[in-house]
């Protein structure tokens, strides 16, 4: 059942027409999980020069979610063929290529990617001829490796990698491997939240140094990988990526970072189709309505950090610094990441009369702007937003049921009538926002969450999806 069927239609008959060689088939695929899954694939020969021309056999599996999602690619060599496992191959023959890692839709095409394919082979030729003898040693290899390549996993195989996968029952994939990525994935390990952790790294640059240091380390339980597929089955995907790009308006940021998504959000997706999505990427609220849209998730799966760090530091400084503890019960910090935040509670203790409910409101209002003063200095670094996503995936692993202040789709909420994501007191258990908790009415907070909603609906509709 292919997602975007007439698109990848259009692509494959491009291909026909550019390699009139090539042969397609529908067959079953089988992931490294062992689950499998009937998908579109096509094989034949790339011609590459390397002093001489070759013809390169390749195979390419074309995912349910083409073309928001890039194809998983093989070599397919004969019987007296070597693979020459390199920057681009592993042992398998499985081909990893930039083109891949930075997959975006429209962009990126089938075509194009089998064009970066032969440029990387003309530098570094991916098979070698074998001897006789050579041949007979790598027949069973080879054997093995046609297998995957055409969907067929060995049993035996195939019943190893469940038990292995048996003992991860909560896996947690942080996408992302920047400062915030590796301070959730340490964060995560450091409270004991999930069995398995893993880190998908998709750019080559200035994070390199820290996973380098966590593979030096060898934090328990912990995988880095650039493969999408090593996701796969996790229960809670956390997206921390953030463009890089030169955009010069805020808008053109925004976009940078949608178009990054497109590339990423249909992937994990597919291959973690019941997971929670936990967004803590920039504009929180802009791209949890974004991760949302891409994935087609229902909207209890689709939840941003929001004001969760903030509402715990609310909470503590009114209990702690202004003694202020049975206010701070019921505290929350709500609706817009930044600037645009308000504090509101879920419940207040009824007084005899108005009087009194009017002097107990007008105190409690005191108490709260002087704590959002103190809230103001407390900036957001990536290790305590780290916490904060460890904090929030415990309480969806484990089913707390308990509450927090995360980005959830408020509308119906606060007379909010358009699809915006705003922070909102939720009850969190393993299937994402199990409920959302009344707020006290208030008209100036409602009016501040109205005003945000209007901003941050405006602001999505100058957005290419």
């Amino acid at each position: 059942q292919y997602k975007f069927r007439d698109l990848t239609i259009e692509e494959l008959k491009d291909i026909s027409k550019t390699y009139p060689n090539f042969t397609f088939s529908m067959n079953t695929y089988t992931f490294k999980d062992g689950s499998q899954k009937d998908l579109l694939n096509f094989s034949g020969t790339v011609p590459v020069k390397y002093g001489n021309s070759y013809n390169i056999p390749i195979c390419l599996w074309i995912l349910d979610s083409h073309p928001f999602a890039p194809p998983i690619c093989f070599l397919k060599p004969t019987a007296n063929m070597g693979i020459a496992v390199g920057r681009h191959i592993d042992a398998r023959g499985r081909i990893y290529l930039p083109y891949l890692q930075n997959w975006s839709h429209p962009k990126s095409t089938l075509i194009g990617l089998i064009k970066e394919m032969i440029a990387k082979f003309e530098e570094e030729l991916p098979l070698y001829s074998l001897s006789s003898s050579d041949a007979a040693r790598q027949s069973e290899l080879l054997s093995y490796i046609a297998k995957i390549t055409e969907g067929e996993a060995d049993m035996k195989s195939r019943s190893k990698t469940r038990g292995r996968n048996e003992g991860y029952c909560n896996k947690i994939t942080v996408v992302g491997a920047g400062d915030l990525g590796i301070a959730c994935v340490l964060a995560v390990a450091a409270k004991d939240v999930a069995d398995k952790v893993v880190l998908l790294d998709l750019f080559e640059g200035a994070a390199k140094g820290g996973t380098m240091d966590l593979e030096i380390f060898a934090v328990p339980d912990v995988e880095i990988s650039k493969d999408f597929s090593a996701s796969a089955d996790s229960k809670v995907v956390v997206l921390t990526v953030n463009s890089l790009g030169n955009a010069q308006t805020y808008l053109d940021v925004i976009q940078s970072n949608v178009d990054l998504f497109r590339g990423i959000i249909p992937a994990v997706s597919h291959y973690s189709q019941n997971a929670v999505l936990l967004v803590a990427s920039h504009p929180v609220e802009v791209m949890t309505f974004v991760s949302w849209k891409l994935s087609s998730f229902p909207k209890s799966r689709v939840i941003g950090v929001g004001a969760n760090l903030d509402s715990e530091r609310f909470r503590y400084i009114l209990t702690n610094l202004l003694k202020a503890e049975v206010l701070a019960k019921d505290a929350w910090v709500i609706g817009e990441q930044g600037e645009y935040k308000v504090p509101s509670w879920t419940s207040c203790n009824a007084a005899a009369n108005q009087t009194e409910a009017m002097a107990a409101h007008n105190s409690r209002e005191k108490v709260a702007n002087r704590a959002m003063e103190v809230l103001k200095g407390k900036g957001q670094k990536s290790w305590s937003v780290g916490l904060s996503v460890a904090d929030l995936a415990d309480s969806i692993l484990k089913d707390k049921r308990k509450v927090h202040s995360v980005s959830t789709l408020a509308k119906g909420c606060c007379n909010i009538n358009s699809e915006v994501f705003l922070s909102l007191p939720c009850i969190l258990g393993t299937s994402g926002v199990i409920e959302m908790v009344r707020l006290e009415e208030d008209p100036l907070v409602q009016e501040k969450l109205q005003s945000s909603a209007g901003s941050i609906h405006d602001l999505q509709q100058q957005l290419k999806l």
